[in-house]
């Protein structure tokens, strides 16, 4: 039980430094002073800084530290039932979900991948990952097969990177950002 809490600690200490402070200026002891734990606690509880913003990552993206897949949670698949604006909504309640919890992780994931290679490699993969993630999102939704092109676009047009921009540096609510995504979705319908 106490390891458990010792975890959710750390995680939550993680999240909160590397989201707000980025990768260069977070460091293991930063970490360990935020989760009232000493140093050593934070090495045994998840080793170094680059696991320590793996593990932070995994668990933002489904919004806890649970060991589901995203494909297979009740939110991801929301996107395949009733009807067409409702499969479209909770497609947009997702993405824009995950990127609230994400975007300062994927800040530091960026900063941190020109430096280390285990990053960089994090990065590609977690890249690749919300890919595939996307097309399935799009066939549930769009309940027909995605083509390559149409998933290319809808892949970049909702990256971590064009979120920030719209959200963060141009000051669009979440609330818009998600009605654009929505739209995005929509506009896709006259493909049926």
């Amino acid at each position: 039980m106490q390891a458990q809490q010792t975890r959710v600690a750390v995680l939550g200490a993680c999240r909160a430094l590397f989201g707000e402070r980025g990768w260069a200026a977070t460091g293991v002891r930063d970490i360990a002073g935020e989760a009232g734990v000493s140093v050593e606690t934070v090495y045994a509880t998840l080793g170094g800084k680059v696991a320590l913003l793996t593990a932070a990552l995994d668990g933002a993206v489904a919004g806890d530290d649970d060991p589901i897949p995203l494909s297979e949670r009740p939110v991801f698949l929301a996107m395949a039932d009733g009807e067409f604006d409702a499969r479209v909504r909770a497609a947009a309640a997702l993405i824009t979900d995950i990127h609230v919890r994400t975007i300062g992780l994927q800040r530091a994931l960026r900063e941190g991948a020109g430096g280390e290679p285990a990053l960089a490699e994090l990065l590609a993969t977690q890249e690749a990952n919300r890919r595939v993630s996307t097309g399935q999102g799009m066939a549930l939704v769009l309940r027909r097969p995605i083509p390559e092109r149409e998933l290319d676009l809808f892949w970049a047009q909702t990256c971590p990177e064009v979120y920030d921009a719209l959200v963060n540096r141009s000051g669009w609510s979440t609330e818009e950002y998600a009605t654009w995504v929505a739209s995005l979705l929509e506009n896709l319908k006259g493909e049926l």
